[in-house]
């Protein structure tokens, strides 16, 4: 098998993936079915393209190959109806029995939001909907999915494998939920959208520090989300913190993918009409949640401290009591040791390290983030600030140890070789 298919393959994949499932489950009414035809098109494709040659529209061809196996099965099976017949006719209509370049890709733009709709089903506990999401939308892998989380691979693959059973079983249609049914839908389809996003803005795994093609995706579907919410604040803020964080990719990396950290990135770079797009989405999610008398949202907190970021002409004239004051309230409205961490990190830069270890000396005592390459790499800075750099050592060395991603190793370790 050429590496370079290979490659193609895995790419394809990335970008469209999502799409080729979401059209073929809207043709099929099966999520699970959908998706298993689409992994056997890429087998195919990885059997094939060596000798015949990648085709000029991938996508297209493995939709169609997709197409034609959910034929097959449904010809296997007696079980001719109306769907099968008007597929068979659209396929037949195309010139020629093999796809190819000529077979025109035209993905109907809401299908990635009803497959991210269908996966976040109320039927499906929360960690389901999460997993089933990264997967079928982001593209993720399981074993990408385990290391975000840090879970077990089995335990990611078994709960996959769990909520496309279940969806089936509850017969639960492929299709964006009325508008009664929003409210129930809404927090866990922004969770995802926005892990997705994250993903794509630091890998945890791979060769790359970003994955611009998830980031993309997932600020595309926060547009989409808020045109179709326009009086929900929460949608409008994960729209705005995106936007805000969006606007520093090009400044984030160098030629050679290199990662570029924050103090050191070149902000004539960053994207000033991205960063004025996420302060009028901002603006628009403060005036609804006043409207609403509920005040801010974790994701409206969060965009708040990337506004923070984005508008600073530097690091050292940042607004770091500000960041501190909303990373409070955020830990207070949904705590999470993530969250305390990165209180952590602004307490440094507001009232210097020796306070803020304090604190990530807490997070550690209490076990959480265990496992996680985030509290040795935010310990191993504070400890070289206050001039500690044998034990600063020692914990960017476990923070190499731990991450996954090639490029945050590379930073890492670097930290570590300049002591």
């Amino acid at each position: 098998m050429s590496a370079d298919v290979r490659r193609t393959v895995d790419a394809v994949w990335r970008i469209e993936g999502a799409r080729i499932v979401g059209n073929l489950a809207r043709l099929t009414g099966d999520l699970g079915l959908a998706e298993d035809l689409a992994q056997d098109a890429v087998a195919d494709a990885l059997a094939q393209w060596p000798e015949s040659g990648v085709p000029q529209n991938a996508a297209a061809w493995l939709t169609a190959v997709a197409k034609r196996k959910a034929i097959d099965g449904w010809r296997r099976r007696e079980r001719l109806d109306e769907r099968h017949s008007a597929i068979a006719h659209d396929l037949a209509s195309r010139e020629g029995g093999v796809p190819g370049a000529d077979d025109v890709w035209e993905p109907i733009d809401d299908d990635v939001l009803r497959l991210v709709f269908t996966a976040c089903h109320p039927v499906l506990a929360r960690e389901a909907q999460v997993a089933l999401t990264l997967r079928l939308v982001g593209g993720l892998t399981t074993d990408e999915i385990a290391r975000l989380f840090l879970l077990p691979v089995a335990t990611v693959q078994q709960r996959i494998v769990r909520a496309k059973k279940t969806l089936s079983a509850a017969r639960v249609p492929f299709e964006v939920p009325d508008p009664g049914e929003w409210a129930a839908r809404l927090g866990p389809v922004l969770g995802v959208v926005y892990l997705v996003f994250t993903e794509g803005y630091a890998a945890t795994s791979g060769e790359r520090w970003m994955r611009l093609d998830l980031a993309t995706e997932a600020l595309r579907l926060g547009r989409v989300l808020a045109g179709l919410l326009p009086r929900e604040p929460e949608v409008h803020a994960l729209l705005a913190l995106m936007e805000f964080q969006a606007s520093r990719f090009a400044a984030r990396t160098a030629p050679d993918g290199r990662p570029i950290l924050l103090a050191d990135q070149d902000r004539s770079r960053w994207d000033h009409a991205q960063i004025r797009r996420g302060e009028a989405a901002l603006e628009r999610a403060d005036a609804l949640a006043t409207a609403r008398k509920t005040g801010r949202g974790p994701y409206a907190l969060q965009a708040a401290i990337a506004r923070c970021h984005a508008t600073a002409q530097s690091v050292e004239s940042t607004d770091w009591a500000q960041v501190v004051l909303l990373y409070e309230a955020l830990g207070r409205l949904a705590p999470n040791p993530v969250v305390e961490l990165n209180r952590a990190v602004a307490v440094s830069q507001a009232t210097g390290p020796a306070s803020a270890l304090l604190i990530v000396d807490g997070i550690a005592a209490s076990g959480a983030l265990r496992g996680s390459h985030l509290l040795p790499s935010v310990r191993g800075e504070l400890l070289a600030r206050l001039g500690r750099r044998e034990q600063a050592r020692a914990e960017f060395a476990a923070a190499v140890a731990l991450t996954s991603n090639a490029r945050e190793r590379e930073v890492l370790q670097a930290k570590s070789d300049a002591l």
